[in-house]
C-alpha cells in the first residue's frame, strides 16, 4: 500500500519559522515532524511514499533522502510556486500513487495513532480518522454515525474533528471539476481546489467511513503547538 504526505503548504500561520523551513520539517522531539509520519508507516509495511512540495520544495530531499533511512522509498510530486491545495495536491500525484486505495496524511500533524487499523479497502470511496474536537476547532468538522458512515454535519448532531488521516480510493476524485465548480484556482492547469467538497459530496451518496481515535493528536498550526509539542516529546525522544 503507497501512502501520501501533504508537504506542499505555505505554512503561513507559522513565520518566522517556515520562512526556512517548511511546516513538515520543523522539528519536535528531536526529528522533522514529516519523520514520524515516515517512522510508523514503514513500520506498518508501507514501502513507497509520495510527498507533494511546492514551498521551500529543495528543503526535503535534502533533509529526508530518497527515504531509505526510514525503509521505504519517497516520490516527490512537484506542485511548481503555488500549492495544489488537498484536492489538486491529491489529484496531481495521483499518477504516482496508482490505482489502488493509498494512506494519506497530513504532513503537519502529530499522532500516535497506528497506521495499521486503516482499512486497505475502505468499504466506500474514502475512511477517515477523527477526534475529539480541539479548542482551534471547537464545532468540529463530521459526524460519525453508529454504522461508521461518516456525515457533512450540517444540523445539530455533534461533530468530530476531521484529523488529516484517512484511506483513499483514487475514484474519489472522479468528476471533481463538476463537484468544486468555479473554486478559484479550479480552471488553472495544475488545477488547485480543497478536497473538503469532494469528500461532502462523497458523503452524501453514503460513501465514507470512519473511526474515531482517542489517541493523541496535535494539529501543528502555531508555534505556541509546536513548542508545546516539542516539549511534551522531548523526553522520550530519540
Amino acid at each position: 500500500m503507497k501512502a501520501l504526505v501533504f508537504a506542499a503548504g505555505l505554512g503561513e500561520r507559522m513565520r518566522p519559522l517556515t520562512d526556512t523551513t517548511p511546516k513538515p520539517l520543523l522539528r519536535a522531539g528531536g526529528k522533522p515532524l514529516i519523520a514520524w509520519h515516515l517512522e510508523r508507516l514503514a513500520a506498518t509495511g508501507v514501502d513507497e511514499v509520495v510527498v507533494n512540495i511546492a514551498w521551500l520544495a529543495e528543503r526535503f530531499p535534502e533533509a529526508l533522502g530518497d527515504g531509505g533511512a526510514f525503509g521505504l522509498r519517497i516520490t516527490w510530486s512537484h506542485e511548481g510556486a503555488v500549492p495544489l491545495e488537498t484536492g489538486g495536491g491529491m489529484l496531481h500525484a495521483l499518477p504516482l500513487l496508482g490505482d489502488a486505495p493509498f494512506i494519506a496524511i497530513n504532513g503537519d500533524i502529530w499522532t500516535d495513532f497506528d497506521f495499521a487499523r486503516l482499512p486497505r479497502e475502505p468499504a466506500g470511496d474514502a475512511h477517515l480518522v477523527l477526534v475529539d474536537n480541539p479548542p482551534h476547532n471547537p464545532r468540529g468538522d463530521f459526524v460519525l454515525g453508529a454504522d461508521g458512515r461518516v456525515a457533512s454535519g450540517d444540523g445539530e448532531a455533534p461533530r468530530l474533528t476531521f484529523a488529516g488521516i484517512g484511506v483513499y480510493r483514487p475514484r474519489l476524485l472522479d468528476g471533481w471539476r463538476g463537484v468544486v465548480g468555479d473554486a478559484p484556482g479550479a480552471d488553472r492547469t495544475p488545477p488547485r481546489f480543497r478536497l473538503a467538497p469532494l469528500l461532502r459530496a462523497a458523503m452524501a451518496r453514503g460513501a465514507v467511513t470512519g473511526e474515531r481515535h482517542p489517541g493523541a493528536w496535535t494539529d501543528v498550526g502555531t508555534p505556541e503547538r509546536l513548542a508545546k509539542l516539542d516539549a511534551e516529546l522531548s523526553p522520550t525522544a530519540g
